[in-house]
């Protein structure tokens, strides 16, 4: 068959990374059954090579790693997801690479993962479809609802012409907010060094000197890159004690890091041990039957008031579950008992929430054993110190107490905590935006460093090349310094003349230094009030401001309403992204395949 004037049907698929090859992993699964025997062109478009894209490329310092382990990174469905398209089956990342399941890999092994991947599921494709990859940036999208879009590159004279489109464009690079465009003007001002929200492996780091002292805001995964290249990829090394305590040997070409965040701490550290036994079952208080009905309500609804008392109680129930039937030596009521009273407890308001409390207190009698994720969520709430000096060893004491836990069985509630923060992400996709709160809160309890990162960094401290500033940072320009403050040392700061915003860009439609979304959103494509790109969740094709799903552009990822963790899909827990995947495939070739059905008949 062949598309409009006689040419054969083309897909453009922007971005070449692992959400643009999952899709086409997805188009190898389903075109046997919705487009056998007929011709298609798909073009990659992307200035890396398909596979790894950007951030998984292969060409990066091999000191950095994946933050999940090997055994839990697959780019393969299994039966656990909920599509119409067939299940194939392949590796998971230690299968692949043989390495031990509990591996952390560095991230040039993930990216030779990805580019297999690619390279298997091109050899998959029906002889018919053939693929194309543009090593160029994808710049504009032009076309009519009705007829063929033209795709412009970064430097070709002709679009690529193309009958869909999909935009798998992953993470994005961010115009500075108001803030970081008056940090930055100072800095140029007083000869400062002010480096932006970046992905750190890409950022310029030879302007932070040997032994200066540099600011760092944020505690997150981009922080430990940062931390990662300037001790040991400035040539500094880990030697473990006797006591089996690490030691870091500096190399004297390091700057001195003081780092605080809103929280004042690092993510939590993975956890460290396997599940035995009976798993909670969820999704039990928030599932697809509850999600339905606050997609129902003609008012919409609030997250905090609608959302999260769903949420809390569903992270409850995997808490106590787990304690109750693995720990019972540590309750003082049986589960049955619990689990109905529980269950009765309305948790959304005040006489649910008190009610909820006694229940707790009267069955779990040590408060370590209860959940209570506003403290998890502001661990230094209430702690004060009287200088910065001694703020450190009580910071380290909080780091190796949460290391000690999250690799110690005796907690394994925590980790059915984990396995109810899975289930309910794979709800909240469906929900479109929800503001930025609940994806900083999921990542900093189940999306934290590998333990030895967490070591590191304890040796750091030991050995004064880090310091911590605690919760509550602020950061002012004044004197021709950078002056950073916290709620935990109260009244006291320290100056350096450098600061690192160690954080992710936060891309809205406006902000993007995508020209092509960019662009997009200013010829009508609806953005969510958060600054994402609105689309159908159904399928995720792009919607205008109206609400109308246009026929011949799809989105998925990070800057969609859509979006999923930010992470790869763990073997066996439904990837909420592969069901997208499916869909999105499906749709897209059924359309094809009508559209050159309809050309042929004509």
């Amino acid at each position: 068959m062949s598309g409009p004037g006689g040419a054969r049907p083309s897909l453009v698929i922007v971005g070449a990374g692992p959400r643009g090859i999952g899709l086409l992993e997805r188009i190898a699964a389903n075109a046997p059954e919705l487009y056998a025997d007929t011709g298609l062109d798909v073009h990659l478009v992307d200035p890396y090579p398909p596979g790894g894209g950007r951030i998984w490329r292969e060409e990066q310092p091999p000191l950095l790693w994946m933050n999940s382990q090997a055994q839990d990174v697959t780019m393969f469905t299994d039966d656990t997801v909920d599509m119409a398209g067939p299940v194939r089956e392949g590796p998971t990342l230690h299968e692949w690479a043989e390495l031990d399941g509990r591996h952390f890999a560095d991230r040039r092994r993930q990216g030779a993962y990805l580019r297999w991947v690619y390279e298997r599921t091109v050899a998959a494709l029906p002889p018919g479809i053939r693929v194309r990859h543009h090593p160029l940036r994808a710049v504009r999208v032009e076309g009519s609802r009705e007829g063929r879009q033209q795709v412009w590159l970064e430097g070709r004279l002709r679009p690529l012409l193309a009958d869909l489109v999909v935009l798998a464009l992953g993470h994005l690079d961010a115009e500075p907010d108001d803030e970081q465009v008056r940090l930055a003007a100072y800095a140029r001002a007083h000869d400062l060094v002010h480096l932006p929200p970046d992905f750190t492996a890409d950022s310029d780091l030879s302007a932070l000197g040997a032994g200066e002292p540099v600011l760092v805001r944020g505690f997150g995964l981009a922080f430990v890159d940062l931390m990662v290249l300037l001790t040991e990829g400035r040539g500094g090394r880990y030697e473990t004690e006797a006591d089996g305590e690490l030691t870091y040997r500096a190399s004297g070409r390091e700057p001195v890091l003081h780092v605080g965040s809103r929280r004042g701490v690092p993510y939590h550290s993975k956890i460290g041990y396997d599940w035995t036994g009976e798993r909670p079952p969820l999704p039990r208080f928030f599932g697809p039957g509850e999600v339905d009905e606050l997609l129902a309500r003609p008012g919409g609804f609030d997250f905090r008031r609608d959302v999260w008392p769903l949420v809390e109680k569903e992270l409850g129930f995997a808490h106590y579950h787990r304690l109750f039937t693995a720990h019972p030596d540590r309750t003082a009521m049986a589960w049955t008992d619990f689990e109905q009273r529980y269950e009765k407890c309305a948790a959304g308001d005040g006489a649910g929430r008190a009610g909820l409390r006694a229940l707790v207190a009267a069955a779990v009698p040590d408060p370590a054993d209860r959940l209570d994720l506003t403290a998890l969520d502001h661990p230094l709430e209430h702690v004060r110190h009287p200088s910065y000096d001694a703020l450190q060893d009580g910071l380290r004491a909080y780091v190796e107490g949460d290391l000690a836990r999250r690799h110690d069985p005796a907690h394994s509630p925590d980790l059915a905590v984990f396995l109810g923060l899975l289930s309910v992400y794979g709800q909240l996709v469906r929900l479109g935006d929800i503001g930025p709160w609940w994806h900083g809160f999921f990542s900093y309890l189940a999306s934290g460093p590998p333990g030895p990162r967490l070591r590191q960094l304890l040796a750091l401290s030991r050995a004064g090349v880090l310091k911590f500033l605690g919760a509550g940072m602020t950061v002012t320009a004044a004197d021709g310094v950078f002056r950073a403050t916290s709620a935990t040392v109260p009244g006291r700061y320290v100056t350096a003349r450098a600061l690192v915003e160690a954080r992710l860009p936060h891309p809205t439609v406006e902000r993007t230094r995508d020209p092509l979304l960019r662009e997009l959103y200013a010829a009508g494509a609806a953005a969510t009030p958060e600054g994402l790109l609105a689309v159908d969740p159904a399928d995720g094709r792009v919607l205008d401001r109206a609400g109308a799903p246009h026929p011949r552009r799809f989105a998925l990822g990070p800057h969609t309403d859509a979006r999923g963790s930010g992470a790869f899909t763990r073997p066996r827990t439904g990837g909420p992204a592969f069901r997208q995947n499916d869909a999105t495939a499906r749709a897209a070739l059924a359309f094809l395949r009508d559209l050159s059905c309809r050309t042929t008949a004509a």
